[in-house]
């Protein structure tokens, strides 16, 4: 249940705080936000290789995909380029991220498999969610504590990463993972209530 629009007004009438929404599709931000869809699949494979080497390069690849995440919001909201089409792929690349992420860490035998399962229904259940919000034509804010699951669970899968490379690493990563896990179910129970508060609202008026 993400929200991935925004109407915008003219410049004379929106408040301050207002975000203006461009049609277009080619922006520094969006640029920035498809090399980040483009590393998950090389991150994945060098991922699961298993060797020393491969391990240094995920951490690499990793840790650039999900800085990047916070870089391409700033620029867009900086340069006034926020645009439709990054409003929709960005919250998509960060989910494969974390998928890739989990997934990857799984297979490697760095996360045990109830992290991947709760977190994968967890997105299937916020997806359906949104699509039965979309169709009585609402569509909820993102909210802070969403951003901030996000960037936990991405800090955890990169120290979790970087554990193949060094050890000590592993244990700080599993304290973000678990603080993140618990973050994601607030965040659903969160979303879940606004949206049927929502629900039933639209179908009362």
């Amino acid at each position: 249940m993400v929200d991935t629009s925004s109407k915008p007004g003219a410049v004379s009438e929106r408040e301050p705080s207002e975000e203006v929404v461009h049609e277009g599709v080619y922006s520094v931000a969006n640029l920035i936000t498809i090399l980040r869809l483009l590393l998950v699949p090389f991150f994945f494979s060098a991922l699961v290789s298993e060797s020393s080497r491969s391990d240094v390069i995920a951490l690499f690849l990793y840790a650039i995909a999900a800085s990047t995440d916070w870089v391409d919001g700033q620029i867009a909201r900086r340069t006034n380029t926020v645009t439709q089409f990054g409003k929709i792929i960005d919250p998509l690349v960060d989910r494969l991220l974390l998928a890739s992420g989990v997934v990857g860490l799984y297979l490697v035998g760095r996360l045990p498999l109830w992290i991947p399962v709760v977190l994968v229904l967890r997105d299937v259940f916020l997806l359906y969610g949104s699509y039965i919000l979309e169709r009585n034509g609402i569509r909820l804010p993102v909210i802070y504590i969403g951003k901030a699951t996000t960037a936990v669970l991405l800090v955890g899968f990169t120290l979790l990463i970087g554990g193949g490379v060094y050890d000590v690493l592993i244990g700080v990563g599993d304290w973000f993972v678990y603080v993140g896990m618990a973050l994601s179910l607030f965040t659903a129970v969160i979303y879940t209530w606004q949206g049927r508060r929502a629900l039933i609202t639209a179908r009362t008026h």
